[in-house]
């Protein structure tokens, strides 16, 4: 029997049925952007695949996932790069919306787990279960470059949620998933792979 991974970032309706977290049993088939489209029609088509062939297929909804080598398109990077570089970042919204960023240690270990126990058709969210806010994602980088972030602040963006937070007790029952990471730790870990890799102002980025 096949068995199948589908590895994706986390869908999001218009918000959260839970006022603290996204579960796997709320509605997500109203989607707010394009992007939360594509991802649940991962889930739809893999459930035809499931029901039609009999594979085994497991979905990982994955919450702002960061660290060392991560997609130098998304804020962690985006943020560690220019405060280190002493050049402007954008702040969308007033610094109130909150993401569950889960480092990517944690999200590793939930992705081998699902692997080592498969079942016909699932939903599982692998996150850190607790949200940070954008004012304090942004502080925590100030802390640890060791400089004062030069903030533009611009309108919040369309389709774009007050927060995501992981509710992870079904990975937890199911899978034995536990983040470890806390928001501080995982940025400490992220900011030093950027400036052994980058150099201490992110002299090596450009060559």
């Amino acid at each position: 029997m096949l068995k199948t991974l589908s590895l994706q970032a986390v869908p999001v309706s218009t918000e959260s049925q839970d006022p603290l977290f996204f579960s796997e049993a709320e509605d997500v088939n109203e989607p707010v952007s394009p992007y939360a489209a594509t991802k649940r029609s991962v889930e739809l088509i893999s459930y035809t695949y499931h029901h039609l062939y009999n594979m085994n297929i497991t979905n990982l909804r994955f919450f702002t996932v960061y660290g060392p080598r991560g997609r130098p398109d998304m804020a962690p990077f985006i943020f560690i790069s220019r405060v280190t570089r002493g050049e402007e970042i954008e702040q969308y919204g007033d610094g109130s919306t909150s993401r569950d960023y889960t480092y990517i240690d944690d999200i590793v270990d939930g992705v081998i787990r699902a692997i080592d126990r498969p079942y016909p058709y699932q939903i599982f969210n692998l996150g850190k279960g607790s949200g940070t806010n954008l004012g304090e994602f942004i502080e925590l980088i100030e802390k640890h470059v060791g400089k004062k972030a030069n903030i533009k602040v611009m309108p919040a963006q369309p389709g774009d949620v007050p927060f995501t937070n992981a509710d992870v007790s079904k990975a937890r029952r199911l899978l034995g998933y536990e983040p470890h990471i806390p928001m501080e730790e995982g940025i400490i870990k992220t900011v030093a792979w950027f400036k052994e890799t980058y150099g201490e102002d992110g002299e090596k980025m450009f060559g």
